[in-house]
């Protein structure tokens, strides 16, 4: 029981790659692995095929979308087992990923997590996220996005890792609290990972770990929705876990991180230069002006969560300076970063 992994796969609508994530997850070499599918109330046959091809898989169907957070909360309360394998449901794993990410969580006991080496499928498999790197206001990035597959290749701690594929301690959990349901979608391992890290636990990267990735299978890469949520989302992770220094600070970071948005939307780069190629510039600033306007609306609820969390932070003083000098990413990387 001490060292059973349950691996946990939310799906909505995953018909196309469920199947093949399910079976890389059953083709592991570590053999003390149980698996559980959550299902956001799919309306294609993705949960129909798992049943008929895979049996011995627990699932757990949703009546609706939860989101993100909501739909693995649920699963994440069904679970027992020391460890937690969270996967996209558009991943496929190497036949040796769970054995080194629980080779390494099990070394240390203040080792919260571990972070996968997750490569682009469609992309001739360059880094996805090799851990997540962080930003003073709140988004984050997947470090050393874009970069060749070779890179990358020694072990080290991170800030966080990415829920894409990643293996998390319960004990943790139970500690710092499951995700914030109400971000909906993205967001919310960052949101994870300041409390992690003002809780005192660590994050490991396991290179040898790999995953390999269908990047915004199901919300598209550029949409306007998932600008909106990752806008508003970065908002009240701020809110939520930052001092007033360093929401001082994100705010003066965050001007400098539009205006190379800006320069990036006509300029046809970045993330906003992709953006701007279905949707016009003007399009853009509106969906960040719902965002604010939504964060605003979420302020009541986000001081509540602040007042609960602050008094019990561990890590204090300095911490969050060193974390940004060692696991902090420019505002012109992020906003011309793909």
């Amino acid at each position: 029981m001490n060292n059973i992994v349950t691996g946990l796969i939310l799906n909505w609508n995953g018909e196309e790659y469920l199947d093949a994530c399910v079976e890389s997850v059953l083709n592991q070499s570590f053999r003390h692995l149980e698996l559980l599918i959550v299902d956001n109330g799919s309306t294609d046959h993705s949960i129909e095929n798992v049943e008929k091809n895979f049996p011995q898989v627990r699932l757990i169907r949703n009546n609706a979308n939860l989101g993100f957070g909501g739909g693995n909360n649920v699963g994440i309360r069904t679970i027992t087992t020391p460890f937690i394998l969270m996967l996209n449901n558009d991943v496929t794993l190497d036949p040796y990923c769970v054995e080194k990410l629980h080779e390494t969580i099990i070394r240390d006991q203040k080792t919260g997590s571990c972070a996968s080496k997750i490569l682009l499928k469609k992309m001739n498999n360059c880094v996805d996220a090799a851990g997540i790197a962080v930003c003073p206001d709140g988004l984050s990035i997947g470090r050393g996005r874009g970069e060749p597959a070779n890179s990358y290749s020694e072990p080290a701690e991170v800030f966080f890792a990415s829920d894409c594929c990643c293996l998390y301690r319960k004990e943790m959990l139970d500690e710092i609290g499951l995700y914030d349901a109400d971000f909906f979608a993205y967001a919310e391992e960052t949101d994870l990972g300041w409390r992690a890290q003002l809780f005192g636990w660590r994050c490991m990267y396991v290179p040898e770990a790999i995953v390999y990735h269908h990047h915004s299978a199901s919300a598209g890469s550029h949409s306007p929705f998932k600008a909106y949520l990752v806008e508003r989302n970065r908002i009240w992770l701020a809110l939520k876990n930052f001092p007033v220094w360093l929401l001082a600070y994100g705010m003066l970071y965050s001007l400098v991180r539009y205006f190379w948005q800006a320069f990036g939307a006509l300029a046809g780069k970045g993330r906003a230069g992709d953006f701007t190629k279905s949707y016009s510039a003007w399009k853009l600033v509106t969906v960040l002006l719902s965002a604010y306007v939504d964060a605003a609306k979420g302020l009541p609820r986000v001081l509540r969560q602040r007042r609960a969390l602050w008094p019990q932070r561990k890590n204090k003083g300095t911490l969050l300076l060193s974390l940004l000098k060692h696991y902090g990413v420019s505002a012109k990387s992020i906003a011309l970063r793909g």
